[in-house]
């Protein structure tokens, strides 16, 4: 390491924010939110990488159970459950963003991602996993489309498998039961990418009836900083149409979407939003909400509805009165990324209408956050009380992170898969002293 870099390191180590509230005091439909803080350096806890070894594996809720589906993957960050039962991942990684990288802080955010296990490269597939006898591990593991770039997203429309690349959405013909794409994909849209590029990856969902496309794009600064010049399209979801490409703006304001998915009862598109750094601790809070075409939520200008964020300037006063409040608050700095309801029986039946979230973990909160997968109750299309800990363990008692789980997805079956991008595996989450996948 460079011996300003070095020394920019020890600072931003040394540099701490106080926590004011208890962590739950930022969970929930009505979150405490304090002053804010305005850091000039980030409190940096990053966890080191100390990935799983031999049959060690994360804790389960009480009533449930889990289990490696499949190790030794490149990176998984994303699932796709197909309706034959094989599940699709996207092994993927930070791509090239050298623009992002600028400057002594841009450079130990470089060093930040290695050390919390990111940017080591991008395998730049989707790998094919198989569970052929139903014994909730897959067997067969093939890839099944590759020479992507850093790809996140996948949506089934019939017999086309869509692919969010980070800078392109791409189509390729699905055949079920193939292990590989009969073809190399076909270019529908160009997606926001380049070489600056800060929040990278572009997650998929087609519309109801499999007539549009919405792509999730996350912001090109942490609070616009970097100029709205290079927002365009970004901080917002886009609905694409896949018959010719054309794109615009459906929801805007939202930092860094991730998570798409539809809530059972209302139907409703919800997204899980990852919110700015640098105003303490205890801001602000990621969240998930309902999203319909022409929300606002904020971004740059303000957060968690029309609180002023007092770093951006000029303000726009006029468009802050129009921004929405979330519906959920998720925890500051708790990294909410995998977003998925849960409407099979396999599980306990108090799980039914939730949702489940896979927090990937703080890396700038003096007190570390997420590094597990959550549980969200609904009722008449509303999420109520706190998140429940469904799957914990992924740090160990030294603080080391074993793993961190990204996208959440349910099998054919009703169990409930996570991706774990720093440990390599997909788990299985399943009804305590259930034997196989299939009962």
């Amino acid at each position: 390491m460079q011996p300003a870099i070095a020394v920019l390191t020890a600072a931003l180590a040394l540099a701490t924010s106080e926590t004011k509230l208890p962590e739950n005091a930022g969970y929930g439909p009505e979150p405490k939110l304090p002053a804010p803080d305005v850091q000039k350096l980030p409190t940096m806890k990053i966890a080191p990488t100390q990935p799983w070894k031999g049959d060690e594996k994360p804790s389960a809720a009480h009533g449930l159970q889990v289990n490696a589906f499949a190790q030794e993957l490149a990176h998984p960050r994303n699932l796709l459950v197909l309706p034959n039962g094989d599940v699709l991942v996207a092994e993927t990684d930070t791509p090239s963003k050298p623009d992002d990288y600028k400057g002594i802080k841009g450079k130990i955010n470089k060093h930040a991602q290695y050390k919390a296990g990111s940017g080591h490269g991008s395998a730049n597939r989707l790998t094919l996993l198989r569970d052929k006898d139903g014994d909730g591990v897959a067997e067969t593991k093939t890839v099944y489309l590759e020479d992507l770039n850093s790809p996140y997203g996948m949506a089934l429309v019939g017999d086309t498998l869509y692919v969010a690349n980070t800078d392109s959405l791409v189509k390729v013909a699905y055949h079920e039961g193939d292990t590989k794409a009969a073809a190399a994909p076909v270019k529908v849209a160009d997606l926001p990418g380049g070489t600056l590029n800060h929040h990278w990856t572009k997650n998929l969902l087609a519309s109801r009836d499999g007539k549009h496309l919405y792509v999730s794009v996350g912001s090109n600064s942490n609070a616009g900083e970097n100029g709205i010049d290079k927002e365009t399209n970004r901080a917002a979801i886009l609905e694409i149409d896949p018959a010719n490409g054309k794109t615009r703006v459906y929801a805007s304001g939202l930092r860094n979407p991730v998570g798409l998915a539809y809530e059972p009862d209302s139907g409703a598109l919800w997204t899980s939003v990852n919110e700015r750094d640098l105003l303490g601790d205890d801001l602000v809070p990621d969240y998930m909400t309902a999203v319909h075409e022409g929300d606002f939520f904020g971004f740059p200008y303000s957060y968690y509805g029309s609180n002023l964020d007092p770093r951006v300037q000029p303000q726009k006063p006029q468009l802050v009165a129009s921004a929405r409040k979330p519906d959920y608050a998720l925890g500051a700095h708790t990294a909410s990324l995998g977003l998925a309801f849960y409407t099979a029986k396999a599980l306990p039946e108090r799980y039914r209408g939730g949702a489940f979230v896979g927090q990937h973990g703080s890396w700038n909160r003096s007190q570390p956050a997420g590094y597990r997968v959550v549980f969200v109750k609904f009722e008449h299309g509303k999420p109520t009380g706190e998140p429940e800990e469904i799957l914990g363990g992924f740090r160990d008692a030294q603080g080391n992170a074993r793993g961190r789980p990204v996208g959440v997805a349910v099998d054919k079956h009703g169990a409930l898969l996570v991706a774990d991008d720093v440990g390599g595996r997909v788990w299985r989450v399943t009804a305590q002293g259930a034997a196989t996948a299939s009962r």
